[in-house]
């Protein structure tokens, strides 16, 4: 009998391994990972609708491409902004479309789906997740926050009463949290990232250069030049509009002057990683000085920014491999546990909702 009920669990484990999804709702980007078939969405958190009648015109990367090209009839909305859902109704509709879009074409049939949220997320915001999975055909919905699923596709195991630092850098926020036995300890989430550095950048040009130069160019300059500690001495070159003339213009740049611009945003953030260490219990700080912080998110691939990091808190500093695509593999390597699993970790589930 004891057999039998062991080969019946297997199968119950294996089961749900299948039929699981995690989501990784992202203020620039949406990911969704299937248990065994990795990840197999990413697309950019935008969505275009039609004016006269709410339709939708384009979701994902169509949608982005219209971003400052759309005529009056449609408009272009990034429904998640610093990293909280600025639009209730529209992030329903982006994320059904997207889940939908997955269960069909991979046949999953009735999933259960593990979506991150941010650290601090408020229970109107989490209601709009949850409603948004249910209505995409979501056989059950469970939240789980940001830093631990960063943390899980890290490699990290939670679980051990031991302390483990988390550096998620999104694109509209930055959560900062020590985790131990499948929590969070210490944490806080603040609206520096990958967002407000692009913004540093189209500030530089606009003010320095007289251009306008569009936040999708200035993004762009920020992946090819910035850097956040030692820049090199190259010049770049960036095109916009000349503010006086309102005709084209191509501009050269020293590297370095622009990196000396965003250093102001990056003190931000190196003020808060250092609050959170400093009130951070005295046994679990000596773990994180043993391990060091885990940096996660896209905003990890800023060039140097864990040599800056390093050289301000002195801790040593880990970036696993694709950083960006951590939370959205920790909410699936959760998805695949069983659910009696699942309880050892913080996790919001249907109970919460369905009063």
């Amino acid at each position: 009998m004891s057999a039998e009920k062991a080969v019946g669990t297997t199968r119950t484990s294996s089961k749900y391994a299948v039929r699981t999804v995690g989501i990784d709702l992202g203020s620039a980007n949406t990911l969704i990972y299937v248990q065994k078939k990795g990840i197999i969405l990413r697309e950019p958190s935008v969505i275009a609708l039609n004016t006269y009648d709410g339709s939708i015109a384009a979701v994902g990367k169509d949608a982005k491409a219209m971003i400052g090209k759309n005529p009056r009839n449609l408009t272009v909305i990034r429904p998640l902004r610093n990293g909280a859902i600025a639009d209730f109704d529209t992030t329903k509709i982006m994320v059904r479309h997207f889940l939908k879009s997955v269960l069909t074409t991979f046949v999953i049939g009735r999933p259960r789906v593990v979506v991150s949220v941010p650290y601090g997320t408020t229970d109107i915001e989490k209601r709009a997740v949850f409603e948004a999975c249910q209505q995409a055909g979501a056989k059950q919905t469970l939240l789980v926050e940001e830093p631990l699923a960063a943390a899980l596709g890290a490699g990290i195991n939670i679980e051990e009463p031991s302390g483990n630092m988390v550096v998620n850098i999104g694109a509209g926020a930055t959560e900062i949290a020590v985790i131990s036995l499948g929590g969070i300890v210490n944490a806080t989430s603040i609206k520096v990232a990958g967002d407000a550095i692009d913004s540093a950048i189209y500030n530089f040009f606009k003010r320095n250069y007289g251009m306008e130069i569009g936040m999708m160019t200035a993004e762009k300059f920020k992946i090819d030049y910035a850097y956040a500690y030692n820049p090199p001495k190259v010049v770049g070159k960036v095109r916009g509009i000349d503010l006086k003339t309102g005709l084209p213009i191509e501009q050269e740049v020293p590297v370095e002057e622009v990196n000396a611009h965003i250093q102001d945003t990056l003190k931000d953030l190196i003020k808060a990683i250092r609050k959170v260490y400093e009130s951070t219990p005295p046994q679990l700080a000596s773990d994180i000085i043993e391990k060091g912080i885990v940096l996660t998110g896209g905003g990890a691939n800023l060039k140097n920014i864990d040599k800056l990091i390093n050289t301000e808190i002195k801790l040593p500093v880990i970036i696993p491999p694709n950083p960006e695509d951590c939370v959205v593999i920790g909410a699936g390597n959760i998805s695949a546990h069983s659910i009696s699993g699942l309880t050892s970790i913080s996790l919001y589930g249907l109970q919460n909702f369905t009063k």
